[in-house]
């Protein structure tokens, strides 16, 4: 029997400390009713493509915005938020990776082979080349494409890099963790390298520079620079918040008497990040672009609760497929909103972004059939109905199985062993082990262990495989319905049956040693030739060529020089 109550803590202790204070239904948190007569008025047909700036956030927590609560700082995202449609039906991915291919491609990872974790600095992987992504589109028409920021989307070949993906240009990190101020990168002991690039070449010279004003300072020189009279696609793909906890003392200090010092530094990240996002939306007015502009914001997926994250009240955190780790914080801002200062519950995920700004940009989405991705911008502009009824969160076929999984549990037609998780209407259903599932509040408390607030620990939770939950009633996921409605268990499983047909093998290759910066002037970027490209996709091992023997003897050599070298280096460096 599933306890609903926290350990030495009753749910009314939560209610007096002020961790339940924020409804999800008050109308000042949810549902901003406009009360400009000039919105009476809808805005005439854009007269020429709209410039679009995507804001995207790294770790941040579905509470740690102002509107849902939050005890963090953030007026900007506030502001924005409350002149244009806020977003609270909003979905996208548990981890870094997916969200972005996810994003750039307008489709689920199970149609990309990036089903299964993220791509990792050593790995001869990235967005499969044969995708044509979302700047790609809007090149196509006729916009000026830029990136700044986290690209996470493997670099081995010079071809998987953004300046051969879509974008004009890049100034950003490859990887996806570094170092705020020298931008250095360790993938394990003794396998550190620098990781900040402009275009295609290392950007020594910008070490020392706090990433979140770096990334600000580009994006206004990139306005400056370019005519309003042309269309402009900026995605802002900001470092922050996640780890490490870094940030400039004066943010800090600001948070000084929050006791949990990790949630203090985040806080101060969060808030040094909203700045951000305010110097960008004046700089879009300076320069006269805000007036036919397109402001996106979205999180890349929830909180790392023991990094100062919080999802709270939503269940999980970040990697895991509670809503704590799906849902997003996410909003539109523009002047060419039809109907704003709104909250809109449409069904909206992040693969939705490429069809509905190709559309908004008049590109061509027709040599681009079977994308995922629904054009949802009449829901947001106009509050029509969400055209998607149905997510699927992901399956993930190499994840470790859960230990009670089993076909028959699953009706014969699935094998809830594997981790899979889709939404269809108010349902949602998850298979396999979802990950950590706790309810964890706001860490403001000194010390805060969140192993003390759980307000569940699922006491026979290890020996399930099957979870349903009517998400619309039941937004904190705290009733396990699939005992209840075994009909609607079956149906989402046939769902599950469905989309598992459609997806292509995981792309997920053994690390490599080439890839260490050391043997690449000590930055990581790419390291394999267009020859070794094809050789090393299949998941470390050579695949059959012409000159087989050849080449696997070169190979073998090769891979066994740099295994040495790379003993040798990390005792050395340990």
């Amino acid at each position: 029997m599933a306890v609903y109550a926290l350990t030495g803590f009753s749910l009314v202790s939560l209610l007096s400390f002020g961790y339940l204070s924020w409804d999800w239904m008050k109308p000042s948190l949810v549902a901003d009713v406009a009360t400009d007569p000039m919105e009476k008025s809808l805005p005439p047909a854009f007269a020429r493509p709209p410039h679009i700036i995507f804001i995207l956030t790294d770790d941040q927590g579905y509470h740690d915005v102002g509107y849902h609560g939050s005890d963090i700082q953030t007026p900007t995202l506030d502001r924005l938020a409350a002149e244009g449609v806020k977003l609270e039906n909003y979905y996208i991915q548990p981890i870094c990776t997916p969200s972005r291919s996810q994003l750039i491609t307008g489709r689920y990872q199970i149609h990309t082979g990036l089903q299964h974790s993220i791509i990792r600095p050593r790995q001869p992987n990235c967005l499969p080349l044969d995708q044509v992504t979302l700047p790609q589109k809007l090149q196509e028409a006729g916009y000026s494409t830029h990136m700044v920021g986290k690209w996470h989307l493997g670099f081995y070949k010079k071809e998987c890099l953004p300046t051969r993906r879509g974008f004009d240009t890049f100034l950003g990190s490859l990887t996806g963790n570094v170092d705020y101020y020298t931008y250095d990168n360790c993938d394990g002991p003794g396998v550190c390298g620098y990781d900040l690039h402009e275009g295609e070449d290392v950007a020594w010279d910008q070490s020392g520079k706090y990433s979140t004003f770096l990334y600000t300072q580009r994006v206004s020189k990139i306005l400056a620079s370019h005519s309003p009279k042309e269309p402009i696609f900026i995605y802002v793909a900001f470092q922050a918040v996640h780890t490490p906890l870094q940030s400039p003392k004066e943010y800090i200090y600001r948070y000084r008497s929050m006791g949990n010092v990790a949630r203090r530094k985040y806080a101060a990240m969060v808030t040094c990040m909203d700045e951000a996002v305010k110097n960008i939306t004046w700089a879009l007015k300076k320069y006269g672009y805000y007036d036919n502009s397109v402001i996106v914001f979205s999180t890349d997926n929830g909180g790392q609760t023991f990094s100062g994250g919080s999802n709270w009240p939503l269940r999980g955190r970040k990697g895991t497929y509670w809503e704590g780790g799906v849902r997003g914080i996410g909003f539109v801002h523009s002047p060419l909103i039809k109907r704003k200062r709104r909250t809109s519950w449409a069904l909206v995920h992040i693969t939705d972004w490429y069809p509905t700004l190709v559309s908004l940009a008049r590109g061509n989405l027709s040599n681009v059939p079977g994308l995922d991705g629904y054009n949802v911008w009449p829901a947001i502009s106009e509050g029509k109905e969400s055209p998607r009824t149905e997510i699927l969160h992901n399956i993930d076929p190499l994840y470790n199985h859960a230990k009670y999984g089993s076909l028959e549990d699953g009706f014969g037609i699935w094998n809830t062993a594997v981790q899979a998780s889709i939404r269809v209407g108010e349902w949602k259903l998850l298979t396999g082990d979802p990950g950590y599932s706790d309810w964890i509040p706001p860490q403001t408390l000194t010390n805060f262990p969140g192993s003390w607030w759980n307000l569940e620990r699922l006491t026979n939770g290890l020996r399930k495989s099957v979870w349903l939950f009517n998400i619309t009633a039941d937004p904190y996921e705290r009733y396990d319905l699939s005992d209840q409605r075994p009909d609607v268990v079956r149906t989402l499983l046939m769902r599950l049956v469905h989309y598992n047909r459609t997806a292509i093998p995981v792309r997920y290759p053994a690390e490599n040693p080439r890839a260490h910066p050391d043997f690449n002037g000590g930055a990581w970027g790419p390291w394999a030739s267009e020859d070794d490209a094809e050789e090393w996709e299949g998941g470390g091992e050579p695949l059959k060529s012409r000159n087989k023997k050849k080449k696997k003897c070169k190979i073998c050599k090769l891979r066994s020089f740099f295994r040495k070298l790379n003993t040798r280096l990390m005792s050395n460096r340990i």
